[in-house]
């Protein structure tokens, strides 16, 4: 992970989704070449034109059964081709699984909101649905749960953006759940979202600029969005702010 944060990284400006088109269009095309026989594929929101600016990227990556373990082995470098890497997960339920992986990859110098979530299939379970009906041991426990947390903070801000206030209180609730932290959510989003980043943080120091990286994204676009009280919760503090 890199704590660098090039002038306007998190700006709105950099949200345009053509510049977000043209470097899923590259991943296509460097994971499609990396693997003769394979194919790659636009997935969610993007493949099915009702993604907005925050959207992620989505790409299935079906790989003949017998190149799966080399295309996983080989994926960070092949991710790495096309842009450096900040970070890069493996989806725990699938862990362990022998023909299909979910990987979660940050990139230098683009958007949070923009991660790619890489599902390596084998051709033989290219058709079946998104669980792993092929492989009921394949979850695994060796995973950051840190870095589950600071994914939920950069979700809930994107779900405070879309105007999802429950969304958002709901993932930073799970965050904190991941860390085994008091739930201190409030409604005041900037102050929730640091909380929880620096946090997950504290848990695992290495992932500091991470966290870092998710305060100034949360910071650059929710400024103004906090109400002036808390919400609240469980028939102590709950209360609803409207949705932006």
């Amino acid at each position: 992970m890199n704590g660098e944060n090039p002038k306007g990284e998190e700006s709105m400006d950099d949200l345009d989704p053509a510049r977000r088109a043209a470097f899923a269009q590259d991943l296509l095309h460097v994971l499609a070449a990396h693997c003769p026989g394979s194919r790659a594929e636009l997935k969610g929101s993007l493949a099915r034109g009702t993604a907005d600016a925050y959207s992620d990227i989505d790409i299935a990556w079906t790989v003949p059964d017998d190149r799966f373990e080399v295309c996983v082995a080989g994926a960070r470098g092949v991710l790495e081709a096309v842009r450096p890497l900040d970070s890069l997960r493996t989806d725990p339920e699938l862990r362990n699984s022998r023909k299909r992986r979910l990987l979660f990859a940050a990139f230098q110098g683009l958007p949070l909101f923009w991660r790619v979530d890489l599902e390596i299939r084998a051709s033989s379970v290219a058709h079946l649905a998104d669980h792993d009906q092929d492989d009921p041991a394949a979850s695994g426990d060796d995973w950051s749960r840190p870095a589950s947390a600071l994914a939920n903070a950069v979700a809930a801000t994107k779900a405070v953006l879309r105007g999802q206030p429950q969304a958002a209180q709901r993932l930073l609730e799970r965050g904190f759940r991941r860390i085994d932290a008091p739930d201190g959510v409030t409604g005041q989003w900037l102050a929730d979202i640091g909380h929880l980043a620096h946090t997950a943080a504290d848990r695992e120091p290495g992932l500091r600029p991470l966290a870092d990286r998710v305060v100034r994204l949360a910071e650059n676009h929710l400024a103004g969005t906090d109400e002036e009280e808390p919400r609240r919760r469980d028939g102590r503090r709950r209360r609803t702010r409207p949705g932006r």
